[in-house]
């Protein structure tokens, strides 16, 4: 295959959750797509990810994605592949200020078309009995879901080869070229390139700022009935966009098997994938803190992972600045999941020249140049 040319419409770099979406929606489209990944698929961020299908709502620009992303979603909810629960979300509150904070966050989801309830503290009881005493109530969003993320990756890269796409399997882009890439085993790829490679983008792109995030995540042993909803607490916003080094917010969700989910926490400086014995204390005590029954489970695995994100928190979607049919999907941080078909619907739109549904301005990676 070595000095090999071929010639494709998109070249989609990366096959996590948002490549495998991009690939799978171009194909959709009639392009005839190339997909490269040097690892499996959906092997880094997306394999570490919860899978949660959650409207957050602290930034219009980050809403208008997610409502229309979930919008999307709901094309899986019978999809075996998908492991898709729709367990809701509900968001705790703990003291008045939070309560109010929640009753400003449900208006601002449903003026979004988002269906949410605000509870009070008799409710909030009713809907969750393991959760620890003096909560003031919350906010529900029914509809909202949890998914397996890796094995919809697979399914969607597989359905996008079904549809004639090309899979470069355990191959890299050693480096992009003028109309194309070059791949590590010298073969060459001609055709416009979509860079969706998460933490690993300034290697191909550097003039695009991306840190990588570590975060936390326990499984534990089956506990079916424990819990009905995902659950985080109304600060996990503060935690997730905030820019600490370091910090930990309650999230916790019931899979489908009646394992428990815990998260999260949020480390900048941390660069090594190994569990940190403090950090996962630290996450653990907080889950606790709500929901006192998670001490006296057994825990089967703890792993981390890495988000990649963006100096603004918004992802990068569209055309790589100052070049020609260079283009971008990276940088959603903890939300590429929920945002992943969205991202992929809107690239596709400005890659084909076509009105796109939401504006895409907030997410140009120019904003980074100017």
């Amino acid at each position: 295959m070595s000095g090999a040319i071929a010639t494709y419409d998109l070249i989609v770099i990366g096959a996590g959750i948002v490549g495998a979406s991009c690939a799978d929606a171009a194909s959709a489209d009639g392009l005839r797509v190339a997909i490269v990944e040097p690892g499996p698929i959906g092997g880094g961020a997306t394999a570490a990810a919860m899978g949660h299908l959650v409207a957050m709502d602290d930034d219009p620009a980050e809403l208008a994605l997610a409502r229309y992303s979930l919008q999307q979603w709901e094309a899986f909810a019978e999809l075996k592949e998908a492991e898709f629960s729709r367990c809701g979300t509900l968001w705790v509150a703990r003291g008045e200020a939070e309560l109010d904070a929640a009753a400003l966050r449900v208006a601002r989801l449903g003026a979004a078309g988002v269906e949410a309830h605000l509870l009070d503290a008799k409710t909030l009881y009713e809907l969750e009995p393991a959760l620890a005493p003096n909560m003031s109530g919350g906010m529900l969003v029914p509809r909202e879901a949890v998914v397996y993320p890796p094995r919809v990756a697979r399914y969607l890269v597989q359905r996008a080869q079904s549809c004639g796409a090309h899979l470069y399997a355990g191959r890299s882009v050693q480096t992009l070229i003028r109309g194309g890439a070059q791949l590590d085993d010298g073969t060459t790829l001609s055709g416009p390139v979509l860079v969706a490679t998460g933490c690993a983008l300034p290697a191909l792109l550097p003039q695009l700022p991306m840190r990588a995030r570590k975060g936390h995540l326990v499984i534990t042993e089956r506990y079916p009935n424990l819990l009905r909803h995902q659950l985080l607490e109304l600060g996990y916003a503060d935690s997730a966009h905030g820019d600490a080094d370091s910090s930990v917010a309650f999230n916790v969700q019931p899979r489908p098997t009646g394992q428990i989910l815990i998260g999260s926490s949020r480390e900048f400086s941390a660069t090594d994938a190994a569990v940190s014995p403090a950090m996962l204390q630290r996450m653990l005590e907080r889950s606790f803190s709500f929901i006192p029954a998670l001490r006296g489970l057994q825990a089967l695995r703890a792993w981390t992972g890495f988000r990649p994100t963006t100096p603004d928190g918004r992802p990068y979607l569209g055309a790589v600045p100052g070049t020609t049919d260079q283009w971008v999907a990276a940088g959603h941080e903890g939300l590429g999941v929920t945002t992943a078909l969205g991202s992929a619907r809107l690239l596709l739109d400005l890659i084909q020249s076509r009105p796109p549904a939401i504006d895409p301005s907030p997410y140009a990676p120019s904003r980074m140049a100017a």
